[in-house]
């Protein structure tokens, strides 16, 4: 593949992933290669390697014959992924805690200032900072494990964290002061370096934000 023909590949990737996360393409709809096409300006061939990288991460199906599509959700799926969250988020909070240097707490501070500014934002009611949450949200959950020194547990943790950040943009609406909160203090246990409660602060996190998404109505 040429250098050109990757960047368009990862700049499609980068989209329907996007798509798919944010609700665009919803749950258990059918991907039309030809609409596809068109929408992220690549060939037929780049959207199927594309499309099969995204069934390897639990985003897409591959049907056979028929296709793909979206892959479905569920409370019981929900529920999984926030359990492998933290399972995998929490042993990798050990690990960075132990190992991370200056650099590593000014990526935690830089990281956290920038979502708390988005979240303060939102709170006013500026919906339209949304988008701008969600990467936040995922950059300061990736500086907090960043000096785990393991490039495949922050890859799975990162594959894991957007299947589950889908199904709060799929429930439509932030869940306020409670998870401002839970971030503020997930902050002040890194700059503690302590592990134990950090690691209860995140089981706390990613439960109640599985039960804001299952009192939404809008998973079954």
């Amino acid at each position: 593949m040429s250098e050109v023909s990757a960047t368009v590949a990862e700049a499609a990737l980068s989209l329907i992933r996007q798509d798919i996360i944010s609700g665009a393409l919803p749950p258990g709809s059918k991907i039309k290669l030809e609409q596809a096409r068109a929408r992220y300006s690549a060939s037929v061939s780049t959207l199927r390697e594309i499309l099969n990288r995204l069934v390897a991460d639990g985003l897409v199906v591959a049907e056979g014959q028929r296709g793909f599509e979206v892959s479905p959700v569920s409370q019981k799926n929900l529920i999984e992924l926030g359990d492998l969250r933290l399972l995998l988020e929490g042993h990798a909070i050990s690990l960075s805690f132990e190992a991370g240097d200056l650099d590593w707490e000014a990526r935690v501070v830089a990281a956290h200032h920038k979502l708390s500014a988005i979240e303060r934002q939102l709170l006013e009611g500026d919906g339209t900072r949304t988008v701008d949450w969600v990467r936040y949200d995922w950059e300061f959950h990736q500086a907090l494990v960043s000096a785990c020194q393991s490039q495949t547990l922050i890859a799975t943790l990162s594959s894991v964290f957007d299947r589950f950040l889908r199904y709060h943009l799929l429930a439509e609406s932030f869940r306020g002061k409670p998870v401002v909160d839970d971030h503020r203090l997930l902050f002040e246990l890194a700059m503690k370096r302590d592990v134990a409660g950090a690691q209860n602060m995140l089981a706390r996190h990613i439960r109640n934000g599985t039960e804001h998404v299952i009192k939404s109505g809008r998973i079954r």
